[in-house]
């Protein structure tokens, strides 16, 4: 994918390597090619960066002297934490120095009596979540690649994942936030307040905005009571009108209790039995539609409630079959189906992706809609949606024509997104609902956004940043 420049990065005389080594040591500075190549490339290899400098600060303190150096200097840099991004918002495209955050991956404070846990922004958010579950709370937010994402990258892309239904996306999740401007001064809103009224709230800025205009090195999040009883179905249905349905009669039945609620293509299931490793179809036919919810409570009455939410759709005609994960070991290999589509379709070739939401109602005519637009624009494509569908997230991705040309097909990315976004956009939706802009959908935002906001994402950009050397290029 062509990435046009937006900032010319500056050659790096070893003068001044030498005094951004001195920084974090030479233990944490990376420039041999062999050393910098995990953090220009990332997972799916759709981009391809350079950087002849990689930084792995150790704290806070470290960060804000890169930055203040690197502005007297008009160096560009782009902060990076697990390097799991999905639209190129972490990748250094131009040669500028990569301040990677692994390294600040503490956790400061947990305080059960204000449900809050304030960590470092290096740290993965599988840890953040057992650190939780060691003082018997939760921390809700999960997604496929929590095993190496981390807290920084979360907040800085929003993330969303499978229980933003009932906890909502990252930006919910987080209190307060410490934040390393592009000049060196630190921003300090820590903070384990539910309530602080004391004017613009400057947390805000910084979630989403993909390190454009900062680099977050530590939050405050929320903390919430874990559940004594997580009970999980695995259904299959005729149509996403179903599914639609099914999800109104367990949100009557469950309330705040729906903690997920995930729609899957058949074609999902096919890829995933074809080329997962230790994967079979949970139920014995093959059905259109499936879905994957969970009921979760502080009681031990989520069973009571997920077989209430069964009953009803089987009574209602809306379940053509289904079953209840009977133990841990169940749950896991319904969720790990779930989370191995995406890996799943790499054999099958080109697949060109879309992280778009929709309102919840139009789900069905948008999934209807864009189906018959991609195979009409190209056909023999292959359309995989699956995702979020108690709060209108769909992944939208779309599989070469079997035995076609890979590269013939993704040249044709914008072509497939012109279609989709379309769509998308005539039914009062997003372009990005979870993943970001980055510079995968940069070209696009002016497009599709109000004038008016990007003309103030262009102001709080050049007033806060008005070097223009913070992750360059990427969101604006």
């Amino acid at each position: 994918m062509t990435i046009n420049p937006q900032h010319t990065a500056p050659q790096l005389s070893p003068e001044l390597i030498a005094q951004f080594t001195a920084i974090v040591g030479d233990k944490y500075a990376l420039t041999l090619a062999d050393d910098v190549a995990p953090y220009v490339t990332e997972e799916r290899n759709l981009f391809q960066g350079r950087s002849p400098l990689v930084l792995r600060p150790g704290s806070t303190a470290e960060v804000a002297a890169i930055c203040k150096l690197a502005t007297t200097h008009n160096i560009a840099i782009v902060p990076q934490g697990g390097n799991t991004g999905l639209v190129g918002g972490q990748t250094p495209h131009h040669g500028e120095v990569v301040i990677s955050l692994r390294r600040m991956d503490k956790v400061r404070d947990i305080d059960t009596q204000s449900n809050t846990m304030t960590v470092e922004a290096g740290l993965v958010l599988q840890t953040a979540q057992q650190r939780a579950a060691d003082v018997d709370r939760l921390f809700p937010l999960s997604l496929g690649a929590e095993g190496s994402c981390t807290i920084g990258g979360n907040l800085s892309t929003n993330a969303g994942g499978t229980a933003a239904l009932a906890y909502g996306v990252a930006r919910e999740m987080a209190l307060g936030l410490e934040v390393v401007l592009p000049d060196g001064r630190i921003l300090n809103a820590l903070s384990k307040l539910k309530k602080d009224n004391t004017g613009y709230d400057l947390r805000d800025l910084f979630i989403g905005a993909e390190g454009t205009l900062g680099i977050i090195t530590a939050a405050t999040l929320k903390l919430f009571p874990r559940p004594r009883a997580v009970e999980t179905a695995f259904v299959g249905l005729q149509s996403v009108a179903d599914a639609l349905r099914l999800l109104q009669i367990a949100q009557g039945e469950a309330a705040g209790s729906l903690t997920s609620f995930e729609l899957l293509a058949e074609i999902c299931i096919d890829f995933c039995v074809k080329h997962g490793t230790d994967i079979r179809d949970p139920l014995g036919e093959r059905h259109p539609w499936y879905v994957l919810f969970e009921v979760s409570s502080a009681r031990e009455d989520a069973l009571a409630t997920l077989e209430s939410i069964l009953e009803r759709g089987l009574d209602d005609g809306v379940i053509a079959d289904a079953t209840i994960a009977a133990n841990g070991a169940q749950r896991a290999a319904f969720w790990k189906l779930r989370e191995v589509i995406s890996p799943a379709q790499k054999p099958e070739g080109g697949s060109i992706k879309h992280d778009v939401s929709v309102p919840i109602a139009a789900v069905p005519d948008f999934i209807a809609e864009a189906n018959a637009a991609v195979v009409k624009l190209i056909p023999g494509s292959r359309p995989v949606p699956f995702g979020h569908l108690g709060d209108g997230n769909i992944h939208y991705n779309v599989s070469q024509p079997i035995g076609g040309d890979s590269a013939a097909f993704l040249a044709r990315w914008h072509e497939v997104n012109a279609v989709v976004f379309e769509i998308v956009m005539r039914m009062g939706g997003s372009i990005s609902a979870e993943h970001g802009i980055g510079v995968m959908k940069r070209d696009e935002l002016p497009g599709v956004k109000d004038k008016v906001a990007i003309d103030l994402m262009r102001g709080i950009k050049a007033m806060i940043d008005p070097l223009g050397i913070m992750n360059p290029g990427k969101v604006l």
